[in-house]
């Protein structure tokens, strides 16, 4: 019999403290070993304890959420889910860079609905810190200068469970030949991709925005699905347009990888390449089988530095992927295939 996941709670609310203790212990296979109402009590407890996962709130007296994540990380590497407001969605990706594997948002009213929403969501990602990894975090390369491309190559990009950050460091491995037009399939709820879109612009040189309906392709620019919402790409009068349609009823994410995989494999055949990064479940499976039926390239990222494994194996698993890289190798990599299809 596996036993059960220990869980710590750090919030500096006493009612956040038992909700979250309550819809933790519902289920069978988790039991939270102790509560604590900041990061300095929460670090004490962590070394005491020894939990499995925390869920840990940013916002704490005395020790703050991002400094409890930088002491965590280096002494006591531990998988940590950031519950975070719709309010403060932006502080979510700076707590997932210092090291929190993934985050939930709170709902914004306590109705049955919403916190048996919650609850499902919650026990999820606590049952994936069994797969997750807390590796140390991987430099990014220098950045280079902008290229400009009438016919930019796309990259299609799925990702999940740890997803931001490598993205992130993908685009920081492409800067070297920021000519393409990158897709990204990231799943995150509705009003958080705008937040995320909105961090990796500022970083640069790529131009990074959410999709929106009737988006041109163009080179150096990064597409970000909306959250909530597929993003498929599809070709009229001779361009590259992106479509955000709604999910249907069989729909299990939104946005949905595979869905993006299969538009770029429908519409670019040949020139279409998909990777699937990081992340927990077989998204990206059915769709790098498309690609690769099409012609088009599949990479993967490798299982010593993808926080979970889940997607990157599955998609493996099919024999559709031609090249499995760790991380830090995937930009500069892509960058040497685009420099490669563009005859430089």
């Amino acid at each position: 019999m596996i036993r059960p996941l220990s869980v710590l709670v750090i919030d500096d609310s006493a009612q956040n403290r038992r909700t979250l203790t309550t819809l933790l212990e519902s289920a069978p296979d988790v039991r939270v070993l102790d509560r604590a109402a900041d990061g300095e009590e929460g670090l004490r407890k962590v070394l005491e304890l020894k939990p499995d996962v925390v869920t840990l709130d940013l916002e704490m007296p005395r020790l703050g959420g991002y400094t409890f994540l930088r002491l965590l990380m280096r002494t006591a590497p531990t998988p940590v889910i950031v519950i975070s407001s719709y309010a403060h969605r932006s502080d979510v990706f700076k707590a997932l860079e210092l090291g929190a594997f993934d985050f939930i948002a709170k709902p914004a009213r306590g109705t049955h609905e919403s916190l048996e929403q919650l609850r499902g969501e919650l026990l999820e990602k606590v049952r994936a810190a069994r797969h997750v990894r807390t590796a140390a975090r991987i430099p990014a390369p220098a950045r280079g200068p902008v290229v400009a491309n009438e016919a930019p190559q796309v990259l299609a990009i799925g990702a999940s469970t740890g997803g931001p950050p490598a993205v992130q460091r993908l685009l920081e491995g492409l800067t070297s030949e920021p000519s393409p037009c990158v897709l990204v399939g990231q799943h995150m709820p509705a009003h958080f991709t705008r937040a995320f879109a909105d961090r990796l612009d500022r970083m640069g040189p790529f131009t990074v925005t959410e999709a929106r309906e009737g988006d041109v392709v163009e080179p150096g620019h990064v597409f970000i699905a909306p959250g909530g919402r597929h993003l498929v790409v599809s070709e009229r009068s001779g361009r590259l347009e992106l479509h955000t349609p709604a999910p249907v009823g069989q729909d299990k994410y939104a946005p949905s990888v595979d869905r993006l995989f299969e538009s770029v494999a429908q519409v670019l055949g040949a020139r279409a390449v998909a990777v699937v990064l990081t992340g927990m479940g077989s998204d990206g499976a059915q769709g790098a089988r498309a690609v690769h039926a099409a012609g088009g390239e599949v990479w993967a990222e490798s299982e010593e530095t993808a926080v979970v494994f889940g997607m990157p194996q599955e998609a493996i698993a099919t024999g559709a992927v031609k090249r499995v890289l760790p991380l830090g190798e995937m930009g500069p990599a892509l960058a040497s295939l685009v420099r490669r299809r563009r005859g430089t």
